[in-house]
């Protein structure tokens, strides 16, 4: 299928590695030009030598820490760039009982996930109204649908996002901008390493065992690659999906218990 992304200008959050960088490089195949955005700078040269140029696309990239929000501000009033699709993804909170969750870990989440998201939209959307055309995906979480146990700030912060998404995309349906929520199960990032790894030592259970668990609590029986919440991303920022709006689609393999 030909997503049609050719002079579409795509913003990839979090796109050094893991699912952002899986989407980024997808982007590109697709023909779009693509700006990453995170805050190591050497690894967002690494990956911007990895983005196709098979359109001749103009690729680029933004450096940026997303627990310092007015930086962030800043950095897009700088760039001057304008953008057709914006990818929003973070790396989740740490883990833990949401009972021990101390007050600073669910202001740092909001910070880092909703407020930057926020910044992003407000950024962004103006053009995009002149345009007739948005995307924007929040790549967030199933804990959406199913709170995960043992993430309790992370179930708290991704439930704020995915409200503030649905009742943007209400607003913002009329000017031809798309607002989607994909939510990944357990993928190969690093993320679940340090989940897995988490796990295995509040529980004496060896890593193997934990990885096996996981993998046993899909039908698929096995975790996703990062390609493959990609292609879900991918798909919904072109005219394909134009008339999908305000929804949370899990990518899991089927892991969520509901409909």
């Amino acid at each position: 299928m030909n997503l049609e992304l050719k002079n579409k200008n795509a913003l990839v959050c979090g796109s050094t590695q893991g699912i952002g960088k899986a989407t980024a490089l997808l982007l590109a195949e697709e023909g779009a030009n693509v700006t990453l955005l995170a805050r190591n700078k050497e690894k967002l040269q690494s990956v911007l030598k990895e983005l196709s140029n098979n359109g001749n696309q103009n690729h680029n990239y933004l450096i940026a820490d997303f627990s310092k929000p007015n930086e962030l501000k800043q950095v897009l009033e700088k760039s001057e760039l304008q953008f057709h699709v914006l990818i929003n993804n973070t790396g989740g909170p740490a883990g833990g009982p949401i009972f021990n969750a101390k007050i600073e870990e669910f202001e740092s989440a909001f910070t880092q996930h909703l407020k930057c998201n926020h910044i992003l939209v407000q950024a962004i959307v103006p053009f995009m109204k002149t345009q007739k055309f948005g995307r924007i995906v929040n790549v967030i979480s199933t804990s959406v649908k199913q709170p995960l146990d043992g993430l309790g700030v992370s179930n708290t912060i991704r439930g704020a996002v995915a409200s503030w998404s649905k009742t943007l995309a209400n607003e913002l349906g009329e000017f031809g901008i798309t607002v989607n929520n994909v939510l990944p199960g357990a993928t190969g990032t690093e993320r679940l390493n340090e989940i897995i790894k988490n796990k295995a030592n509040k529980t004496g259970n060896s890593i193997e065992e934990v990885s096996k668990n996981m993998m046993n609590a899909s039908p698929a029986k096995r975790f996703a690659k990062p390609e493959e919440i990609a292609n879900a991303i991918v798909f919904l920022t072109s005219d394909k999906a134009s008339f999908i709006n305000g929804i949370n689609v899990p990518v899991d393999g089927g892991r969520t218990k509901s409909l």
